[in-house]
């Protein structure tokens, strides 16, 4: 059985559906070498350092190791994952390790570590690191011990727990969204992925500050269409996704269609803009059609909005 089409049984989350979205974007579209899938699963297991080989990107990393792309994100701050370079060393979190948007973080201590050394890495204030830790004596810190790591200050609104509507983003969520930076200039434009429908949730955070996809109602029937041309690089099912279509592009991008009832294309076909992809199935929670559309440039989301005309 193709590992891309295995999920966690049961209910899964809509950020671990992200993040299994992530994993077939960035995984199953490269071929990788035994010895690096081993190097990532074994730095996760212990925690340590992982180097940067031809060929990597923090999505295949990710799905070698078996976290998800945005927690070995987060533990690598500054890291441009549109620019790594062969040898750079990446901080690889183990699956008992956590790091929510608005923090704190759950850090695993390794060897050599100190309070200075895990504020400095996370850009933060050894004194806050001490703080949030009371019972832990910093000259004493064991390899493998938890602590939690705060992260560095934020605005008094990004701290609120406003509420906000599942199709509006407040500026303080806005800027907890990955940025993708620019798009390459084929990525204007775009039809969108069918010829009927409506919004029932944008892109964007939620109230909790995890990221969305967009969802879009249809009628029954509806046919899923490819927004560019480019080739099929997964058609199969996975877990509370139904039937997906991954279809890469140009430049490096990526559309995603989930949530379909009836695959119309197979693994490495080339299609056109406009080709048909998949119909639409059947919700039973939401009792509607929907499709599940998602649009990525190097493995990290980028909001439909930015590409669709």
């Amino acid at each position: 059985m193709d590992q891309c089409a295995l999920a966690p049984k049961g209910r899964t989350s809509l950020t671990l559906l992200i993040g299994l979205l992530v994993l077939l974007l960035a995984g199953c579209a490269a071929q990788q070498k035994d010895g690096a899938t081993r190097d990532a699963a074994e730095a996760s297991r212990r925690g340590s350092w992982v180097l940067v080989q031809r060929g990597d990107t923090l999505g295949t990393l990710a799905q070698h190791a078996g976290v998800p792309l945005e927690r070995l994100q987060r533990f690598n701050p500054g890291v441009d994952s549109r620019h790594l370079a062969v040898g750079q060393r990446l901080l690889m979190p183990t699956h008992r390790e956590r790091a929510p948007y608005q923090g704190p973080y759950r850090y695993q201590v390794r060897a050599g570590d100190t309070y200075t050394s895990i504020a400095r890495r996370f850009k933060t204030r050894a004194s806050r690191v001490q703080a949030a830790n009371p019972g832990v004596t910093p000259t004493q810190l064991e390899v493998g011990q938890l602590i939690q790591v705060p992260l560095a200050r934020r605005s008094a609104a990004s701290r609120s727990g406003g509420s906000s509507s599942a199709n509006t983003t407040s500026p303080s969520r806005r800027a907890s969204l990955p940025d993708p930076g620019d798009l390459p200039g084929s990525a204007r434009r775009w039809p969108w992925p069918l010829d009927d429908y409506r919004i029932v949730r944008a892109y964007g955070a939620d109230s909790r500050g995890t990221l969305q996809p967009m969802l879009l109602a249809t009628d029954k029937g509806a046919t899923a269409k490819a927004v560019a041309p480019g080739e099929v690089r997964y058609a199969g099912s996975m877990r509370q996704l139904d039937q997906v279509v991954i279809v890469h592009h140009a430049d490096n991008l990526q559309s995603v269609y989930a949530q379909c009832k009836r695959l119309m294309v197979k693994d490495g076909k080339t299609v056109k803009a406009g080709d048909p992809l998949c119909e639409v199935g059947y919700s039973s929670a939401t009792q509607r059609h929907d499709l599940l559309f998602d649009l990525r440039h190097g493995g990290k989301p980028v909001n439909p909005r930015r590409v669709l005309r």
